[in-house]
């Protein structure tokens, strides 16, 4: 896959370079990643003034005309959340204020996303209030990727291209040439994921592991439904916020015979104590992307971490050129 986007590019450069109605901006949540995207369209980040008033207020001014431009404003809803989306709806705001013509929300990490449905009575789904309040801020089309559900995709009236991590992650394991491989899903609401993720590593067996959750961030692990004695296996999910699920079901993998264990994931939520329960020595290695960024106190000698800019660059330009966002993106 990186030899495709490597020659798509090569001929996409000369496109961008004289399309000036392109435009790339990035919220203060994960600059990082918006520069690493910015260079692999051969394009600079958009100047942009942000600023907090005395009582914590955020104030956003595009510095730059961008009336009848197509602008992508890149902003993962990592910690602090709340903050960060806040500032995406302004950015939004302001750019519709400002006559772009088109506002592409480019979201590496959706938030709220965990309440997707409602599963007991007075409770809120804030997967389609967020929905709801990137629309009404003026957002016409949403990039996300790896979303906590696919039905998530239902709750927006308006274009939403959804991409993934995992050939990143897929093409980093078959590198490694891990033998004996057995795919794990953490939990039975994974397996379509898990299963996708096996299919593109040979198709390597699944298990499931039976779980029940009690509370938030509180997992039971019950039993290893499948065959791991003797294999080396992969953990597979969206995102590790305490790694509660992941470590848990890691030491059960090994109960039941597991020669090695591995945790992948596109987000690297990481709320504590995710870092210590991490970094236990339960895992041989923990395999996430930068969709999410990383403080360097949070790295461990088990982490790696892969970027998604290339997968992220190379959508943002098939969107601004209408072409096909291809399904080694899926």
């Amino acid at each position: 896959m990186s030899n495709i986007l490597t020659l798509t590019r090569q001929s996409m450069l000369h496109s961008v370079s004289d399309n000036n109605r392109l435009r790339i901006f990035s919220g203060s949540a994960n600059v990082p990643l918006a520069q690493e995207i910015a260079r692999y369209l051969g394009v600079d980040l958009g100047p942009m003034v942000r600023q907090r008033f005395a009582d914590g207020e955020q104030y956003i001014q595009i510095e730059e005309s961008i009336r009848g431009c197509d602008v992508y404003l890149i902003q993962p809803g990592s910690r602090p959340v709340n903050d960060h989306f806040m500032e995406l709806l302004i950015m939004i705001d302001a750019c519709r204020r400002a006559s772009a013509r088109q506002i592409t929300a480019v979201i590496p990490y959706y938030c709220y996303a965990r309440a997707d449905r409602k599963t007991a009575g007075r409770e809120s789904i804030t997967a389609k209030l967020v929905a709801n309040l990137l629309t009404q801020a003026g957002a016409n089309r949403i990039l996300a990727m790896d979303l906590h559900s696919a039905q998530i995709q239902g709750y927006f009236d308006i274009p939403l291209d959804h991409i993934y991590g995992s050939p990143i992650i897929v093409d980093y394991l078959l590198q490694k040439e891990l033998s004996d491989l057995v795919i794990v899903s953490p939990d039975v609401g994974g397996v379509a994921r898990a299963r996708a993720f096996a299919k593109k590593l040979n198709g390597a067996p699944l298990a499931i592991i039976d779980k029940r959750r009690q509370m938030h961030n509180v997992a039971e692990v019950l039993n290893v439904i499948g065959d791991v004695k003797g294999k080396t296996a992969v953990l597979v999910d969206d995102m590790i916020d305490t790694a509660g699920t992941i470590v848990a079901g890691a030491h059960l993998l090994r109960e039941n015979g597991a020669r090695q264990v591995y945790a992948c994931a596109t987000h690297a939520v990481f709320s504590p104590p995710a870092i210590e329960r991490l970094s236990s020595g339960v895992l041989e290695e923990v395999i996430v992307t930068n969709t999410i960024p990383i403080a360097q106190s949070d790295h461990f000698e088990q982490l790696t971490v892969l970027s998604v800019a290339n997968i992220l660059g190379e959508t943002i330009w098939r969107i601004h050129e209408d072409s096909s966002v291809s399904s080694m993106f899926r």
